[in-house]
């Protein structure tokens, strides 16, 4: 068994990659350690690196408005990104980054055990299906992966910027809580 408040630690103190140079603090990732569902964004932006919080800036409230739409509280699910350190001026963290951060995120996956995991985005997706997604064909898709689904759906900044890929998004999360409840007792 993981012991979560050591592994905290170590991914606090973490020099693996450029971003640990300018970050504030590590953005670890919060939620029930119980979550079914697991959100994967890219990184922290600007609120979540002055905060150590996931997703609490304008995206991260769509983000919760998004949950409550489905019956969901941002307390019921687990909210992690790829990358810990907030990438310089908020660009996409690059390829040898996500390597450095990938097998904490690994780590989050095996101690939270969801059973359904939510890419946020292209760089999400990309990290954990190991591969380039398009967004427009592949969203709301759930692919079998080992003991859990995964989906991918838009980035909720992407959404911020795009309003034409909202309605897309709130079909996607209308079929995650249909998966939710089809195999939430499974």
């Amino acid at each position: 068994m993981i012991d979560i408040k050591g592994f905290y630690t170590e991914v606090s103190a973490c020099t693996k990659c450029r971003l640990s140079e300018g970050r504030n603090t590590v953005v670890f990732g919060e939620g029930s350690l119980d979550a079914d569902i697991m959100f994967v964004g890219e990184g922290p932006g600007q609120r979540e690196d002055e905060t150590a919080r996931p997703f609490v800036g304008p995206a991260g409230q769509l983000l919760d408005r998004m949950l409550g739409d489905i019956g969901l509280k941002r307390s019921e699910v687990y909210i992690a990104n790829v990358v810990k350190c907030r990438p310089p001026k908020n660009r996409n963290p690059l390829p040898d980054e996500v390597q450095a951060c990938l097998p904490y995120l690994r780590t989050q996956v095996a101690v939270i055990k969801p059973k359904i995991i939510v890419c946020l985005g292209k760089v999400a997706a990309k990290a954990l299906l190991g591969r380039d997604v398009s967004m427009t064909r592949e969203h709301g898709v759930f692919l079998e992966k080992g003991r859990f689904y995964m989906m991918v759906t838009f980035h909720p900044a992407a959404l911020l910027r795009n309003a034409d890929f909202y309605e897309y998004s709130k079909e996607d999360f209308r079929l995650l809580k249909e998966k939710y409840l089809e195999i939430k007792d499974d």
